[in-house]
C-alpha cells in the first residue's frame, strides 16, 4: 500500500511539474505586458494548483487564437460614393479605426439620443412593431422581469406574423434567464442562441470572454446601440435607484455596419453564414445628417480598436472632454492620455457613480481617482441613482457611444461595439445630458480625497491589483 501511494505521489508531482512548465512557457511566449506576465508567474508560484486553474479560465490570450476565425466579408453593396466619407475633424481617428477595424465612415445618418430607459424602450418597441422583414437582437443581459417579458411577447407576435426574429444573449450575462423564456420564443418561430455557452470544456475556458454588446437592427433600416440591457432597472430602478444610461437610434448608411456586426456574431453562434443582400436594403440619406463609424472590438480582433480610438480622440482634444462611465479602471494608455490632456489645458470632466453594483469594482475604481485629480481632471460623483452610461464627447464634435466601460475588461477581453459619431448635433445632446447630470452630482476635491482614511486606501489598492480580472 505504501508503494502505491509513493507511485501516485510521484506521478502526480511529475504531471503537475509538466503542466506548470507548459503553462509558464505559454505565458512567456505570449509576450504580454511584462507586468501581467510577472503577475501570472507569481500566481503560479504562490498558488501552484489554483494558479493553473485560474490561468486556464482567466489568463489565456485568446486575441491571438481568434475565438471567431471565419468572419463574414462585408458585402459589396454597390452603393453611391456618398456612403463613404471622411470627417474633416478627427480624420486621424477615423483613419486609425478604418485601418485597425475595417470600420467604414458613412455620411448622412440621423442619430437620436436617449438618456432614459422609458424613452429608449418606447422608441424601440415602436420600431419593432413596424418590422416587416426581420428583427435582430443582441444583449448582454436579458432579465425575466416585466420589461423582458413584454419584449419577448412582442418578438413572439412578430415571429408569428412571419418576421424573421434572431436573438443572441450572453450565456453568463443572462444566466438567470429561464429555459421556459427561451423555449417560448422558439415555439413562436424565433431563433435564439447563447454566446459562448459553457456547456463543454472549451466553453468553460472561455468564460472570461463575454459578449457585452447591445444591438438591435430592424429590417436593416434602423438600429440601436448603447449601454442599456433588457431590464426594468432602466425604467423603474432597483436598490441603486434608477439606472441612468445612454442609447442611440441610427437611421442611414451606418445601419449596414451595425447589421454586419450582428450577422458576424450570428454566424458564430448559429454556424450558418447569412449574406443575403435583403439584409442590406437601400437606405435613406439625410442631407443634414452626421457621419458615423461603427467600431467593434474583442478577443477575436488583432487590435484593441475601441480603446485605441478613445486614446486617439483624447489626444486630439483641444478644448474639452466629457466622460460618462460606470466603472473607471482603465489601461495605462487611457490614464496617460487623460492626464496629458488635462495638463495641457484641455478641460476634462469625468463622471462616475457614487454607489456601485460591485463593492470590489468600486474600491478598485477609487484607487485611480487621485492621479486624475492631481492632473487637473474634474471628477464628479453621480448621486442618488446609478450611472451606467458609456459616453464620451470631445470638443463638442466627436461623440463615442456604445457598450464599452472605461476598464481593461471592456477594452481587452469583452466583445464590444461603439458608434463614433462626427457632428455637433449628437455631441450637443450628450453635453446637455452631462450638464443635467452635474446637478445630481458632487465634485471631488483633491485635498479631501487625499486625506481619506488609510485603511480605505489600502483596500482600494488591494482591489486594484485584481482590476484586470473584474
Amino acid at each position: 500500500m505504501a508503494l502505491f501511494w509513493q507511485i501516485l505521489y510521484y506521478s502526480f508531482t511529475a504531471l503537475y511539474v509538466y503542466t506548470a512548465l507548459v503553462v509558464l512557457t505559454a505565458i512567456l511566449l505570449e509576450n504580454r505586458n511584462p507586468v501581467k506576465t510577472l503577475g501570472w508567474i507569481m500566481v503560479m508560484i504562490l498558488f501552484p494548483i489554483v494558479g493553473i486553474v485560474l490561468y486556464v479560465f482567466l489568463g489565456q490570450n485568446f486575441r491571438r487564437k481568434k475565438i471567431i476565425n471565419n468572419k463574414l466579408r462585408f458585402p459589396d453593396l454597390n452603393v453611391s460614393s456618398r456612403y463613404s466619407y471622411e470627417p474633416e475633424r478627427f480624420a486621424k481617428v477615423a483613419s486609425l479605426l478604418t485601418e485597425t477595424n475595417g470600420a467604414r465612415v458613412s455620411d448622412g445618418n440621423k442619430v437620436d439620443v436617449f438618456t432614459t430607459g422609458a424613452d429608449a424602450f418606447k422608441s424601440l418597441y415602436n420600431d419593432i412593431e413596424g418590422a416587416k422583414e426581420h428583427i435582430h437582437v443582441e444583449f448582454y443581459i436579458i432579465e425575466n422581469d416585466k420589461l423582458g417579458n413584454k419584449f419577448r411577447e412582442l418578438l413572439e407576435r412578430k415571429a408569428r406574423e412571419g418576421v424573421r426574429v434572431r436573438v443572441i444573449y450572453d450565456y453568463l450575462g443572462a444566466w438567470k434567464l429561464p429555459i421556459a423564456w427561451r423555449m417560448s420564443l422558439k415555439e413562436a418561430g424565433a431563433f435564439i442562441h447563447p454566446f459562448l455557452a459553457a456547456d463543454n470544456f472549451l466553453g468553460f475556458t472561455l468564460l472570461n470572454y463575454r459578449n457585452h454588446r447591445k444591438l438591435v437592427v430592424v429590417d436593416g433600416r434602423v438600429a440601436y446601440t448603447g449601454g442599456m440591457n433588457l431590464a426594468e432597472r432602466y425604467r423603474i430602478g432597483n436598490n441603486l435607484g434608477l439606472w441612468r444610461d445612454t442609447f442611440v437610434r441610427v437611421e442611414g448608411p451606418a445601419v449596414h455596419s451595425m447589421q454586419y456586426s450582428f450577422l458576424v456574431d450570428w454566424s458564430f453562434v448559429d454556424g450558418k453564414v447569412v449574406t443575403d443582400k435583403k439584409y442590406y436594403p437601400e437606405l435613406s440619406y439625410f442631407e443634414d445628417g452626421e457621419s458615423v463609424q461603427v467600431v467593434t472590438s474583442g478577443p477575436d480582433s488583432d487590435w484593441r480598436s475601441i480603446m485605441q480610438g478613445v486614446v486617439s480622440a483624447i489626444s486630439k482634444a483641444e478644448k474639452e472632454i466629457l466622460i460618462h462611465t460606470p466603472y473607471y479602471m482603465p489601461p495605462e494608455a487611457v490614464t496617460n492620455a487623460l492626464e496629458a490632456a488635462a495638463l495641457s489645458g484641455v478641460r476634462v470632466r469625468v463622471m462616475v457613480p457614487e454607489r456601485n453594483d460591485s463593492r470590489v469594482v468600486a474600491a478598485a475604481g477609487r484607487s485611480y481617482i487621485e492621479a486624475l485629480l492631481r492632473a487637473g481632471v474634474e471628477v464628479y460623483y453621480y448621486r442618488h441613482n446609478f450611472l451606467h452610461s458609456k459616453a464620451i464627447v470631445v470638443d463638442g464634435y466627436l461623440s463615442i457611444v456604445g457598450t464599452a466601460n472605461m476598464d481593461s475588461r471592456s477594452y481587452e477581453q469583452n466583445f464590444e461595439i461603439a458608434a463614433f459619431v462626427y457632428g455637433e448635433k449628437t455631441a450637443r445632446c450628450l453635453v446637455e445630458g452631462f450638464e443635467r447630470d452635474m446637478e445630481s452630482s458632487r465634485q471631488l476635491n483633491v485635498n479631501i480625497w487625499h486625506h481619506r482614511k488609510w485603511h480605505k486606501r489600502c483596500v482600494e489598492s488591494l482591489a486594484r491589483l485584481i482590476s484586470p480580472l473584474l
